[in-house]
């Protein structure tokens, strides 16, 4: 019998004191340490495995852009022409991951980061594996470096030093490079540099989730950050749609990119009446300027890419819950004209009662507990 095993008795009230020191043992808490180890060293390989792949695939299309780019006639207009096209062909057929934006970035990775050996059909695979050992997001992040000088010294940094992307978009905000020159002792910059603060620390579920390899996957990014918030969206949702005909559902944990930063909005519908979009934005917390600025950016993103030209402006629902409050707040700034305002105020739920609705359902669901 392995000392690991928990043997039943006849006496079983008496032994579960027993099995429960068995289960705290120092053996059993090194086997169990032992298998989270192995299952996070395994999530990391995966997501280094995806990260290559998609890299390698990534440097290869930039490739097939910029050959065919440099084939047209008229230059100026063919690259921009040929990215829109592609695009949308490649959405068509493939669905999530090839924006314009995302297609120049391929083209420039491309660009910036040459190979002066042409890969063959038999060496491409390890020549491009060795060649670009950083994950993608790190790329897209190295991307925004202006300077070759500045770039490549990034990449070399984040490659010694394990840099996660979080440490890497630090780094570069803050100027790492530029401070390092100015400094009279590079070493202990580059020694204080390499060492990684809490912010920048990434899980390896963290990794497998992270927006570029999901989008890579063709892979749905539904997952939410507990099992009561998820729970506390679902019934908002149903909650908003059983108020009347006017909420129409267009969907949940709907991600938008600005930038090189990825955000998830909660729930989206559009209401009949008021011919607009409604951003619902769920926080475990205390409301806060934070909060009102991020569904700004959330209101501003889907006036300018989701509204169409006929539809009212998009209106934010902010809500917030904690243990002992419930907040709902309506973000009606930058609408044209008081009267259009006046006339949200007059249609939407009452935030008083959204409120108590959410507080209801938390505490029923605590109940459950």
């Amino acid at each position: 019998m392995s000392e690991y095993s928990i043997q039943p008795t006849d006496h079983e009230n008496s032994d579960t004191s027993r099995d429960a020191a068995d289960i705290a043992s120092t053996p059993y808490q090194a086997m169990l340490n032992d298998v989270v180890a192995l299952l996070e060293d395994g999530r990391r390989a995966a997501a280094r495995s995806i990260n290559s792949v998609m890299t390698m695939t990534y440097w290869k299309i930039g490739q097939r852009i910029v050959e065919d780019d440099q084939q047209g006639n008229e230059r100026a207009t063919y690259g921009e022409s040929l990215i829109k096209r592609l695009s949308k062909d490649l959405t068509k057929q493939l669905g999530r991951g090839f924006s314009e934006r995302n297609l120049e970035q391929m083209r420039r990775f491309y660009i910036l980061w040459p190979i002066s050996q042409t890969p063959s059909a038999e060496s491409d695979t390890q020549l491009l594996s060795d060649r670009f050992p950083l994950p993608w997001s790190h790329y897209v992040k190295l991307l925004s470096v202006q300077s070759p000088e500045a770039r490549t010294f990034y990449e070399a940094e984040a490659l010694k030093n394990g840099w996660s992307n979080r440490q890497l978009a630090r780094q570069i905000s803050t100027q790492f490079y530029e401070r390092t020159l100015l400094s009279r002792n590079k070493a202990a910059m580059l020694e204080k540099g390499a060492i990684a603060q809490a912010v920048d620390l990434v899980r390896p579920e963290e990794e497998i989730k992270d927006p570029f390899v999901l989008e890579f996957l063709d892979l749905k990014d539904e997952y939410s950050e507990s099992d009561l918030e998820n729970a506390l969206i679902q019934h908002i949702e149903h909650f908003l749609l059983e108020l009347g005909t006017d909420f129409a559902f267009i969907g949940r944990q709907r991600r938008l990119r600005i930038g090189d930063q990825w955000f998830r909005i909660d729930l989206l519908f559009f209401h009949r009446r008021l011919r607009c979009l409604v951003i619902v934005d769920l926080k475990l917390g205390e409301f806060s300027h934070a909060d009102a600025g991020q569904m700004h950016l959330y209101l501003n993103y889907a006036r300018e890419h989701w509204t169409y030209p006929e539809e009212n402006p998009p209106v934010g629902l902010i809500l917030c819950n904690r243990k002992d409050e419930a907040v709902a707040k309506y973000a009606l700034e930058g609408l044209p004209n008081k009267v259009l305002a006046a006339e949200y105020q007059m249609t939407l739920p009452d935030e008083s009662t959204l409120a108590a609705e959410l507080e209801r359902t938390r505490q029923l669901l605590e109940a459950r507990e």
